[in-house]
């Protein structure tokens, strides 16, 4: 059976990717974004009674519901959604204020928790679905500069993980997927935020934004294949819980995770030492 899939961020990059890719497999989607025009532009190539476009800030709750409400009033279900828009702050952690904090968390934490609230009554009446949420390799290691993007990025891993064994009983599967640098937008000038003060002591290291600006454009990541390889996913009767997502994902991830076991090894006795003796 054809799905019916749900995504966020549909106006570029990944979103867009994942988008073709699941209607050039004969599948329908809801294209969403706080741009529809955007949206429409960019899949103004595949345009047809199989897509469907849908107004979303992930951010707003209530307009979280009403587009969800609206993709099964055109397509009666939700089989696969995909929460994927976001934007990243970038900086030293000091040099950002709460309130750019609390933007980054509202968009890329508490959009996905928006969106998951809402569909996730419409999959447990179906007694089936597949959510997947875009996470980061930020999500899983942390990078220098990335402090508030890595952990609204941390954040889902956490809310994803705990859920899933909450809603499995109802034939929901939950992946996430951890890019690592792909040529999207997320980079680009008009997209990335950046801290508005500055403190001297960091600027010694040089201009952060134009660390990261140096990767726009360069990235090897294609889209166009990660939407394939998350139609198959989406496929799978038993998808994975994690999937790295790029061989630089997988030379960042492993040596990290890697560390973290030789650390369990080498602090075990004191590990131990703290139970307590009943």
């Amino acid at each position: 059976m054809n799905k019916v899939w749900f995504i966020t961020g549909a106006g570029s990059g990944i979103g867009t990717g994942i988008a073709k890719a699941a209607l050039q497999s004969g599948d329908r989607v809801v294209a969403t974004g706080r741009n529809l025009d955007k949206v429409r532009n960019a899949l103004r190539d595949v345009a047809s009674e199989q897509l469907a476009f849908v107004q979303l800030d992930v951010a707003d709750e209530i307009q979280a519901k009403t587009a969800v409400d609206e993709a099964v009033k055109q397509f009666d279900r939700i089989d696969v959604l995909v929460n994927n828009a976001g934007y990243s702050l970038l900086g030293n952690f000091e040099e950002m204020t709460t309130a750019d904090i609390e933007r980054q968390m509202s968009t890329n934490f508490y959009g996905v928790a928006h969106v998951m609230r809402a569909v996730l009554p419409v999959m447990r009446q179906q007694r089936s679905g597949h959510i997947i949420n875009i996470s980061s390799t930020a999500g899983v290691i942390g990078f220098e500069h990335c402090a508030a993007y890595a952990a609204s990025k941390f954040a889902v891993e956490g809310l994803s993980l705990s859920i899933a064994p909450e809603v499995e009983r109802f034939g929901i599967k939950i992946t996430l997927v951890e890019p690592g640098f792909f040529r999207t937008e997320l980079l680009d000038a008009r997209n990335a935020k950046w801290p508005s003060k500055t403190i001297e002591d960091y600027a010694i290291g040089g201009s952060v934004q134009e660390t990261w600006a140096a990767y726009n454009g360069t990235q090897q990541g294609d889209p166009a294949k990660l939407g394939d390889a998350l139609v198959k996913i989406a496929e799978m009767e038993n998808p994975p819980k994690q999937f790295y997502a790029g061989s630089d994902a997988i030379a960042m991830i492993r040596p990290a995770l890697e560390a973290r076991l030789q650390e369990i090894n080498d602090h075990e006795v004191l590990s131990k030492s703290t139970d307590g003796n009943f």
